[in-house]
């Protein structure tokens, strides 16, 4: 009997027009690098963008196949299409063999023999039901994401993964949030970034992946940026679905625990949400309580901690080396500084810097210069606040801000209100509404500081009484002007200058940000964490019903 088995398996092998070879051969290769773009459109859909290079190993079975697993079964397979080494091959819904939903890649003529290698572009288009209410904020969509995955026993080796999120359009740098990765190598916080479209992004990447392992993926963005009907807002339950579920999925054992764990554990999930943070450019370890107040701060430094527009604190900057003497502004439109020779002693290093950049040949060379200035400067003020109360310490400052404009309001003359804003400038700088403010305290008459003039080019002392031009202070003179000047003046020359400093260095400040973030790791702590469905491998297969959750399945076994 036992002598028969060999006979009777190549007897049935030659009835199914089967080679002995052939049933010896399996799926089994590695895929050394794999990228995935996830689009989120304005519509509420999302595209799905694979890239994977394969390498077939020795022995094995040709890659005829590639089954890719899709969120749901809500996708549009007329925006379906891949490629091979550039050669377009077709795709078919009904030749997925993987868990849940999905379709397959038929390589077809262009199948990957064994002992070669292959790199295959697949691409949706279109996948609907794939937002769902952020469980810790009613104003937010959620998504999750995890890439198909494919069966342990055909995959080898490692793979360099990345994964990029391209958030809706329009979504702007401080609002969108990520959830943290699961089962992932790489680092939790991802890089933070503008697409070619202006569309900000979040990079995951990881040199020690595996294709054959399951990583979920998310974030989170305002709702008003996708239309209200592409929010599943109302996941419900349906056993008869259920059932037909699990019969038309045999071996899918893993859902009864799926469906329990979502309909339980994930109202514990809500409850215990972890914090979230705005998307900005001070690093997540700043944010670390300690005890206790950070003294001993620059105005410039606690405009970094108070988390204040880039180009204020850039503006806060040159207002401080004018000051010093170190530096006049010649020109507002072209921005234009003359550099004083030589340069005062008691510059800090951010100050060493600024002036540095305005030594640039070109525009580019120093907005980079101020780019990485402004680096260093969240850098140091993150070390410094290491074991401080991040929360103490902003109000600490602000208190200073609100005392230095009590100052300015109090006084009641030309002299001792010019006095107080030569003082206070920069604190007062502190305020987000500083620019409305400053229009309403810098009223009546003011002394303008002698130094206004090599700020402010258009105020230039006058040659006469008669003259008609601002009065600036003698060269014997301490402090002030001889002559009071509408306080609306200043204010108007204080906001302008902000808004010419960032139009002339800093160009579009959404984008400058943006690169300060790319290199401070911006995005905020995980704003939750919550389950995420998904499957593959011999797991379950999809069922993504849960809040916040939208994954996608896995490949299965090819």
């Amino acid at each position: 009997m036992l002598r028969r088995l060999p006979a009777l398996t190549l007897a049935l092998a030659l009835a199914f027009g089967l080679s002995a070879s052939s049933l010896a051969q399996a799926y089994f290769f590695s895929v050394p690098k794999e990228t995935v773009d996830i689009s989120w459109n304005a519509d509420g859909t999302e595209s799905i963008d694979y890239t994977f290079v394969f390498n077939n190993q020795a022995g094995a079975h040709a890659l005829d196949f590639v089954d890719v697993g899709m969120p749901n079964s809500q996708f549009d397979m007329s925006t379906a299409s891949a490629d091979i080494n550039g050669t377009s091959v077709n795709v078919s819904q009904s030749d997925y063999q993987g868990s849940g939903s999905g379709y397959s890649v038929v390589l077809g003529s262009q199948s990957i023999p064994p002992g070669s290698s292959g790199t295959v572009h697949a691409r949706m288009g279109r996948v609907a039901g794939v937002l769902y209410p952020d469980t810790s904020d009613s104003n937010y969509a959620s998504a999750d994401f995890g890439p198909t995955y494919f069966g342990s026993q055909f995959v080898t080796g490692t793979t360099d993964l990345t994964i990029t999120f391209h958030l809706p359009p329009g979504v702007q740098p401080n609002e969108p949030r990520y959830h943290s990765p699961q089962n992932w190598p790489g680092a939790s916080e991802p890089q933070a970034g503008l697409d070619s479209g202006g569309r900000i992004t979040y990079t995951w990447s990881a040199p020690n992946a595996s294709a054959a392992a399951q990583y979920t993926f998310g974030a989170s963005f305002p709702k008003s940026y996708v239309p209200a009907d592409a929010i599943v807002t109302a996941p419900a339950f349906d056993l008869g679905a259920v059932f037909s579920f699990l019969f038309a999925n045999a071996g899918t054992c893993l859902c009864i625990a799926f469906f329990g764990f979502m309909f339980v554990g994930l109202p514990i999930l809500g409850v215990i949400q972890g914090q979230r943070r705005k998307l900005q450019y001070l690093p997540p370890r700043i944010s670390i309580e300690g005890h206790g107040i950070k003294r001993g701060l620059t105005a410039v430094e606690a405009g970094i901690l108070l988390e204040e527009p880039l180009d204020k604190v850039l503006t806060m900057i040159l207002f401080s080396v004018v000051k010093k003497g170190a530096a006049t502004v010649t020109a507002r439109d072209p921005l234009a500084i003359q550099l004083a020779t030589p340069a005062p002693t008691d510059l800090h290093d951010y100050e060493v810097s600024f002036l540095n950049a305005f030594k640039a040949a070109t525009p580019a060379d120093r907005q980079k210069q101020l780019s990485d200035l402004t680096v260093a400067l969240v850098r140091s003020v993150s070390e410094k606040m290491k074991g401080f109360s991040r929360k103490e310490t902003q109000d600490y400052y602000k208190s200073i801000m609100e005392q230095a404009w009590a100052q300015v309001e109090a006084a009641q003359t030309p002299d001792v209100k010019g006095q107080k804003i030569d003082e206070n400038l920069e604190w007062t700088m502190l305020d987000r509404d500083y620019e409305d403010r400053s229009r309403r305290v810098f009223t009546g008459p003011i002394f303008f500081p002698t130094w206004w003039g090599n700020y402010d080019p258009a105020y230039h002392p006058s040659v006469s009484s008669t003259g008609g031009g601002h009065m600036a202070a003698p060269a014997a003179s301490v402090g002030h002007g001889t002559s009071a000047l509408p306080g609306a003046d200043l204010a108007a020359s204080m906001v302008g200058g902000v808004q010419s400093f960032s139009k002339q260095a800093v160009g579009n400040l959404n984008t400058f940000t943006s690169r300060i973030s790319n290199v401070t790791n911006p995005p905020p702590p995980p704003s939750r964490t919550s389950y995420r469905g998904g499957g593959g491998g011999g797991g379950c297969a999809c069922a993504c019903a849960c809040a916040g959750c939208a994954c996608a399945c896995a490949g299965g076994g090819r």
